[in-house]
């Protein structure tokens, strides 16, 4: 039986998912407000455009023409009822203001309580980037221990492996602290 060889790409591989990860983790945090326009907190809004559901930015020209107002043009204006109440439907927790040609979204700024609760939500997302993190750590050594019992794989390959995969995942693990931290920092700022 032929021996299998671990090589960089294994590693890298590995790198990638956790990197997917993190990545998302980052999405999240941009969806959340923190008191200041933030485009991005309007990524999850989804609005009805012909039928089909559509984000906002591909129906509505988005702008922050100050620090604390995000304005909504859209490209047809038959759609601001629609994206008014995709808006209001929404958890954003801001009221929209129509004009007739734009709409009008101004963020207050946050409440001591609600910066709390939204460091909560920065915490819940953290840990479950964590536990896909290890997930995937979990689901690479399963599959090297698989081919030690298989003979496939040495011990001291696997033992080599499972040593290195752990400190990409300490690596990520800390990349996702660090950046959790930096958001909780944005929200208590006032």
């Amino acid at each position: 039986m032929a021996m299998i060889e671990i090589t960089k790409q294994d590693y890298d591989e590995v790198e990638v998912k956790m990197r997917k990860c993190i990545d998302n983790l980052q999405e999240n945090l941009n969806s959340i407000r923190a008191g200041r326009a933030n485009p991005h907190v309007l990524d999850k809004i989804m609005v009805e455009y012909y039928g089909a559901p559509s984000q906002l930015n591909a129906v509505a020209n988005i702008q922050v023409p100050e620090a604390r107002m995000i304005t909504l043009t859209p490209w047809d204006p038959s759609m601001l009822k629609e994206i008014e109440r995709a808006i209001q439907s929404s958890d954003l927790g801001i009221n929209p203001t129509n004009d007739g040609k734009m709409i009008r979204l101004v963020f207050p700024m946050l409440t001591e309580e609600r910066r709390k609760e939204l460091v909560k939500q920065v915490k819940v997302y953290g840990e479950e980037t964590k536990v896909v993190i290890r997930n995937v750590r979990r689901d690479y050594i399963d599959k090297m221990r698989s081919a030690n019992k298989r003979k496939e794989l040495t011990e001291d390959s696997l033992k080599e492996y499972e040593e290195k995969i752990q400190k990409i995942t300490d690596k990520f693990i800390g990349e996702v602290d660090s950046v959790a931290d930096k958001k909780d920092k944005e929200l208590m700022e006032i």
